[in-house]
């Protein structure tokens, strides 16, 4: 199988408490909405493997807190949560386990603790099973810039510790997803069970072609999206990415640079390399509209439109190439949601 020309289609949805308050209510309707994208493709032949399932969530403190609490661990008042697909080898795992710590420590961060992730998995089926891998939860005390230097200690470990996996490292998002049914994400993950779990953003996906590989790293959400199509002109957008990552300046990236370049995970899927050039932009400064906007532009040349929108798009294409192709992307920082649909972004 020939990984690069490797296409998927999906299933996507969200549900937003538009005035920020957090409910479980809110996650266990998204969950409700994924298990109705059961789809023919979406599982192996023996009907009991799944190409993917997942949901993004508001990292909700008070059920951490409460959780951490009976370990006698009090977390502090800015902190991040990572989730990471570690290797089952208890070597490499203890091995990348004490790499991750030693580089939070460099980054002038504290690490607080590992949390192994309360997990069911007499639910899956067997060729699922025998790739999972151990599923941790790493926290991290920082500074009002943690989610930049979150950014930065995983790009470092991501480079370090190939074998591991982090499904979302941040101080505002956390994502739960795995090789599953639609109908195993919440029996699998005990915290999505638990009713002090509470959010007000909450975006799903579940994963199904017949022409793709499934694993554990490649179900969605990615760490800012979910996304349904291809992107057709990939190759070109990462050979691009790649030669101006000589040309770009901010002062993040200047200070950073050794540590988080390639911008591009190239051992990704399409949605995932589209992640690590939208989460590339955002850590740098740019607002997450700002940065869908100009990666994944409205069909603005021969449209009747604003013309200080046509002037925006016309100015940023002198500067990067559209991501083309997504049927829709759903976009989460934690902070607010968005939504790509036919070109338009709402």
């Amino acid at each position: 199988m020939n990984f690069e020309i490797e296409h998927d289609a999906c299933g996507i949805g969200t549900v937003v408490q538009i005035d920020g308050k957090q409910s479980y209510d809110v996650l266990d309707k998204a969950l409700h909405i994924v298990e109705k994208l059961e789809h023919r493709a979406g599982k192996d032949a023996s009907g009991k493997v799944g190409d993917g399932v997942g949901i993004l969530l508001q990292i909700s403190d008070d059920f951490f807190r409460k959780t951490l609490k009976k370990d006698n661990i009090k977390l502090p008042k800015h902190y991040g949560v990572g989730m990471f697909f570690l290797p089952r080898n208890k070597l490499l795992l203890n091995q990348h386990k004490k790499m991750f710590e030693k580089l939070v420590e460099q980054e002038g961060c504290t690490f607080i603790t590992w949390r192994k992730v309360p997990c069911d998995d007499s639910i899956l089926g067997q060729k699922a099973k025998d790739c999972m891998p151990s599923i941790y939860q790493a926290f991290v005390k920082g500074d009002t810039d943690l989610e930049q230097k979150l950014y930065v200690i995983r790009r470092e470990f991501e480079k370090s510790c190939k074998e591991t996996y982090v499904a979302s490292l941040s101080s505002r998002t956390i994502v739960y997803k795995g090789m599953f049914l639609v109908s195993q994400l919440r029996k699998f993950y005990l915290d999505l069970q638990d009713e002090n779990y509470k959010s007000a953003i909450a975006i799903v996906h579940s994963r199904f072609s017949t022409n793709t590989t499934p694993s554990w790293q490649r179900a969605h959400p990615n760490r800012y999206i979910a996304h349904n199509g291809e992107i057709n002109t990939i190759r070109a957008n990462v050979n691009k990415m790649l030669a101006r990552e000589e040309s770009m300046h901010s002062k993040f990236l200047d200070e950073n640079s050794s540590k988080i370049l390639p911008i591009i995970n190239t051992s990704g899927s399409d949605s995932a390399m589209l992640d690590n050039a939208l989460e590339f932009l955002v850590m740098n400064g740019m607002p997450l509209e700002k940065a869908v906007m100009i990666l994944i532009p409205e069909p603005w040349k021969h449209q009747t439109m604003d013309q200080k929108k046509k002037d925006f798009y016309h100015y940023y294409a002198t500067m990067m190439e559209p991501w083309d192709g997504p049927a829709a992307i759903l976009f989460s920082d934690g902070q607010m949601v968005l939504c790509q649909e036919k070109g338009l972004i709402k």
